[in-house]
């Protein structure tokens, strides 16, 4: 079976790509370096031909809104056109879980965009909201840093490895699509304000880490349960946060 892989050299959908080709599959790892860019529209028509599946896992370039808007508006209408030509069974759509609670950020009104072209665009379809990355915790922090010191609500959150999101997407890949919204968590909750604490006490980062009730998440204030599943079945991943750790120190070293 021929896949696509939209953001095929990133984080996640290099991880995709690999679960794929390992699996027999002829799998196009598509992105700007490969010739394929969604926002132009350049070398969609070609990679298209003969293709079943698509699983985009691109991403803005930027969290500003107007950047973010323009590339999900721009990268969607374009896909759906070149997909819808080509006779594609099912698009597959990484997205965020709670995205609809976090719309007093730009970024995620666009995400929000992006899953409304996908249930318009006519195409069957599976969308797959996944909670924060373990590898995206040091980028939070830095966020929510000032004069050394971390703030960020105690919420709940259940963050889930790259390795884990990526597995499920390729699982996802092989299967009927859902024509709804799915979601993915890591195997354990946890405060968002312990979690990030957390790792960087493990990388030996001096900031100090405090839970502030009144602090925001990318500048969005979040209720208890916002950035956790809200569905009552969601995937759930198989690496821990011990384990992703301890993954990342044998990597550093």
């Amino acid at each position: 079976m021929k896949i696509v892989v939209i953001g095929g050299s990133g984080l996640i959908g290099s991880r995709v790509v690999g679960r794929l080709r390992q699996g027999g599959h002829d799998v196009v790892a598509a992105s700007p370096s490969t010739g394929v860019n969604t926002v132009s529209g350049d070398g969609l028509p070609e990679a298209m031909e003969g293709t079943e599946v698509v699983v985009d896992v691109a991403n803005s370039p930027s969290f500003d809104s107007a950047v973010a808007w323009d590339f999900f508006f721009n990268s969607g209408h374009n896909l759906f056109a070149a997909e819808n030509a080509a006779g594609v069974r099912h698009h597959i759509a990484l997205s965020v879980v709670g995205t609809e609670q976090l719309l007093d950020s730009g970024y995620f009104r666009a995400k929000l965009l992006q899953e409304q072209l996908v249930q318009e665009s006519g195409l069957p379809y599976t969308i797959l909201r996944a909670t924060q990355f373990f590898e995206f915790i040091n980028g939070i922090a830095g966020f929510s840093t000032a004069d050394q010191v971390v703030r960020l609500p105690p919420a709940l959150a259940q963050p889930v490895a790259a390795d884990d999101v990526a597995e499920t997407l390729a699982q996802i890949a092989l299967r009927a699509p859902a024509n709804g919204t799915v979601e993915l968590a890591g195997p354990e909750p946890y405060r968002l304000s312990d979690v990030v604490g957390r790792v960087l006490a493990v990388n030996h980062d001096e900031r100090l880490v405090i839970a502030d009730r009144q602090a925001g998440y990318f500048g969005v204030h979040i209720g208890e349960r916002t950035l956790v599943p809200a569905g009552e079945h969601p995937y759930i991943g198989t690496i821990s946060l011990d384990e992703w750790l301890a993954r990342s120190r044998v990597a550093a070293a």
